[in-house]
């Protein structure tokens, strides 16, 4: 399928596919006229890289999670590498939550008690 038909069948759009493009997440081939090809199951790894951003993942660790994702993201083939990637990701998170909770309370320092 072209990029177009990818767009339309994922929601999202050609510049982005592009992007996951030269990110190293979504293979192409190329056609005699230089238009891109996608196959089917590009389809579903977008959806898998869409929802892997909707969790707070960057594309640089998408692409190590990515080849591990089993067919309905439901489930991970846990290397070890990619496990040491997850806990890594899971401390960040900590991390920045721990943040959030500190400038959440210094702001609402700022507010009288009611």
């Amino acid at each position: 399928m072209l990029i177009g038909e990818l767009s339309a069948r994922t929601g999202v759009s050609q510049r982005m596919l592009r992007y996951y493009e030269e990110q190293g997440l979504l293979t192409a081939s190329r056609d005699t006229k230089g238009y891109r090809r996608y196959d089917e199951d590009s389809v579903t790894t977008v959806r898998h890289i869409r929802r892997l951003l909707d969790l707070g993942l960057s594309t640089e660790v998408i692409a190590q999670v990515l080849p591990c994702v089993m067919e309905d993201l439901s489930r991970l083939d846990l290397c070890p590498s990619l496990v040491r990637t997850l806990r890594a990701e899971l401390a960040e998170l900590d991390d920045r939550i721990d943040t959030l909770r500190r400038n959440r309370g210094a702001l609402a320092g700022y507010l009288p008690v009611v």
